[in-house]
């Protein structure tokens, strides 16, 4: 793997060098833009609103428009705007990761240590262990400040970069009309619940949706015909849930 950033963590006094990698990638097919008519590639190009012209990348750079006119950036701006932060990942305070809602879960990557800070990368893993804590904090990439949590997986320090509150939509504009639930209902679906419940298990998942589509790709390559499964989706009524739900608990149903 490539490292996509290198700096270091911060912790009290202490710096520790690591390198940053990504601990996730796409499983989804590589698909392609076509033009219907004649399956050519659709290409995009980089045009000057002014003129219409093509402009070559190493000519494009970056600005923020204040009033009028545009404020023209460069790569120094960037790094001036806080040199500390887009070099060293500071951990601020130490938490309970229980105590942070998945919403604010964004994207996870890898952190490894350089040799010279073997020692202090132990340390902080071994103490977030013992301590049962995860380290926050903020670090720049690419231009854009993140808050990240830094917990242990194995020998590893994982860093999940999480949102900020003011990322998160309000959720008060989301409404749910009232419903009464009886008794009966409520034991069967906990039932339900507990039938269904085991071990988590990563493992058993796989993305099958990318399996069927290469499948049929490679049936119209070689020209057989698809179709389509008919699918109907029936909508519960409130009259008929005791029933599906009995349904559902039926061990031979289940096992269909």
């Amino acid at each position: 793997m490539r490292a996509i950033w290198s700096g270091a963590i911060g912790f009290g006094l202490v710096n520790i060098p690591v390198k940053l990698f990504s601990a996730v990638q796409n499983s989804e097919l590589d698909l392609d833009m076509l033009d219907k008519k004649d399956s050519a590639n659709i290409k995009f190009q980089r045009v000057n609103a002014n003129t219409g012209k093509e402009v070559k990348w190493e000519n494009i750079v970056r600005g923020y428009k204040v009033e009028d006119h545009y404020v023209v950036l460069d790569e120094e701006d960037f790094e001036k705007a806080s040199p500390e932060k887009s070099k060293i990942i500071e951990i601020a305070e130490f938490v309970n990761e229980k105590d942070i809602d998945s919403i604010y879960y964004e994207t996870p990557y890898y952190l490894q240590p350089e040799k010279s800070g073997a020692k202090p990368y132990a340390l902080l893993r071994e103490a977030l262990k013992k301590s049962g804590k995860a380290g926050l904090g903020t670090y720049v990439l690419r231009n854009r400040e993140s808050l990240v949590l830094i917990k242990t997986a194995g020998d590893l320090l994982i860093l999940n970069k999480i949102r900020f509150q003011d990322e998160i939509r309000d959720a008060s504009e989301i409404k749910t009309p009232a419903a009464t639930l009886k008794p009966a209902e409520m034991k069967m679906a906990v039932q339900l619940i507990e039938q269904l419940t085991t071990d988590f298990d990563i493992g058993r998942y796989k993305d099958t949706y990318t399996e069927k589509l290469l499948e049929l790709i490679k049936a119209k390559s070689k020209g057989k015909k698809t179709s389509t499964p008919k699918m109907e989706i029936v909508h519960s009524r409130s009259r008929d849930l005791m029933a599906q739900l009995k349904e559902s608990l039926n061990p031979t149903k289940k096992a269909s």
